[in-house]
């Protein structure tokens, strides 16, 4: 059974991309600041398959020592997905110097720093998987979502370049970008302005976190053993 390791894992996408895994039959690793109902209620439903490790992704200096951990407690991982992201939104003009710095460590570096001492053991090992998840406001903006909108950019980049660092030695490196979905992140969002969004959409509707959910198993999957350096865009046809 192959290990997944998936930050951000007690609600929203990250809740949903572990239950996707569990079904596809991988054991999954999920990290977040505090274990949720929800996730709690599927770690019962998925005894042995399913465990929880707490991680606070704006404490940068402990990852090191957590990835150390996970890898000692629970074996190699094959595969890794940063998806945890703080979602503060403002015009950046008026936003808080704390508020842009918790987005950028938090969705930016962290990260980064976790890939490095994952993706160790993995081209060791000669084979592994990540998975980035990104969001189309990397490449189209959003007003009030400036800082989110660069810390996506940089994993954009994270992904292209580290894909090449690493396919020498048979891991892959994708990430998957959604479009507007109605989870937490959006809760500010709610309303005329999501149902504006769908209305521009090619399929006029939003895609949902089980639609990205979906990518991120393919790209963890045999199927995507060719697909490196990929960015995978789950938006309902937004920027068609």
């Amino acid at each position: 059974m192959k290990t997944v390791l998936v930050t951000g894992a007690t609600r929203g996408l990250g809740l949903a991309i572990t239950r996707r895994l569990l079904d596809g039959g991988y054991r999954v690793i999920a990290s977040g600041r505090a274990e949720s109902e929800a996730l709690t209620m599927l770690r019962e439903r998925h005894d042995g398959a399913l465990l929880f490790e707490p991680l606070d992704l704006m404490d940068t200096a402990a990852i090191p020592a957590f990835a150390a951990m996970v890898m000692k407690a629970h074996g190699p991982l094959y595969g890794l997905v940063n998806n945890a992201a703080a979602g503060v939104s403002g015009i950046l003009g008026t936003m808080h110097l704390n508020d842009i710095e918790q987005v950028m460590r938090v969705n930016a570096t962290s990260p980064i720093v976790l890939a490095k001492y994952v993706s160790r053991a993995m081209a060791g090992a000669g084979e592994g998987r990540i998975v980035n998840i990104s969001s189309i406001v990397a490449r189209t903006g959003f007003s009030g979502l400036a800082a989110y909108g660069a810390s996506k950019a940089a994993i954009e980049g994270l992904t292209r370049s580290l894909a090449r660092e690493l396919g020498r030695r048979g891991v892959t490196v994708n990430a998957v970008a959604p479009g507007f979905m109605k989870t937490e992140m959006t809760a500010g969002l709610q309303g005329d302005r999501l149902e504006s969004i769908a209305r521009r959409s090619a399929l006029r509707d939003l895609a949902t976190p089980e639609d990205a959910a979906g990518a991120v198993v393919y790209l963890l999957g045999p199927d995507a053993a060719a697909v490196t350096g990929t960015i995978m865009t789950v938006d309902a046809g937004s920027t068609a």
